[in-house]
């Protein structure tokens, strides 16, 4: 995979960390930068307009319940492959092992709906991260795609569920491309994205919720509502936000 060279080194930032820090010692370059305050509304859209242009891309770190910052998330770059290596196909014989006979048998991917939010993917994105700037502080990662980011810094959210975030990262490649999504916000465990292109009947969210359970089965089954179908009419029918949270 040809990159782009990491410019997060030669960047004039606000005052703030560029860390290499991860669970197997210092990483060679920086693996993002992340401000010492906590974000304002208008920053996402700063940085992605300053960072863009040089393969920087903006996300929101947020502590949540364990209060941590991203030097204590046990980054592991050296253990993470490239999203685009991973395929559909692949993500489907995944799924079906997830899924199994205790909640539905894999249906395939979901179509892309018909319909889309009156904002860009991007605007979208930057009135969410406004929406949740005061309790996360902004980052600049180095990736070409909203959803390489947790791969791009080896991001560990997910290990005891998949112990490669790059696969998880191919399946958010998917979604972006089906529904406009955007990687929001990352904490220790969790996950926010913005989507642009919501599904908008039932049958739309109950098709995108089989995928949701093998991407982040603990968001169905940690608690109520628990089953698919109550899970795509509550938290997939019409709504701009998913959040994701892995035990």
């Amino acid at each position: 995979m040809a990159s782009l060279p990491n410019q997060l080194p030669r960047l004039e930032l606000p005052s703030g960390t560029l860390l290499t820090t991860t669970a197997d010692g210092p990483w060679h370059e920086p693996l993002l930068w992340y401000a010492d305050e906590p974000s304002r509304p208008g920053d996402w859209s700063r940085l992605r307009a300053t960072g863009r242009p040089l393969g920087l891309l903006p996300v929101l770190l947020e502590g949540g319940a364990r209060d941590e910052g991203p030097q204590h998330w046990e980054l592991s770059p050296a253990d993470t492959t490239y999203p685009g290596d991973h395929d559909a196909e692949a993500w489907e014989a995944y799924a079906c092992d997830e899924l199994g006979s205790e909640h539905a048998e894999w249906p395939g991917l979901a179509p892309a709906p018909a319909g889309s939010t009156s904002e860009t993917p991007d605007e979208l994105a930057a009135a969410i991260a406004d929406m949740i700037a005061e309790t996360a502080r902004p980052a600049l990662v180095p990736a070409r795609r909203s959803a390489d980011i947790p791969a791009s810094i080896g991001w560990s959210g997910p290990l005891n569920h998949e112990n490669d975030v790059a696969r998880l990262c191919a399946v958010l490649r998917s979604w972006e491309d089906r529904y406009d999504i955007r990687v929001v916000a990352l904490g220790f465990d969790t996950m926010k994205v913005s989507v642009g292109r919501p599904p908008t009947t039932g049958t739309e969210a109950y098709a995108l919720a089989a995928e949701h359970f093998a991407f982040c089965p603990d968001n169905i089954d940690r608690e109520p509502p628990h089953g698919l179908r109550v899970y795509a009419e509550t938290h997939l029918l019409g709504q701009e936000v998913w959040t994701f949270w892995w035990d």
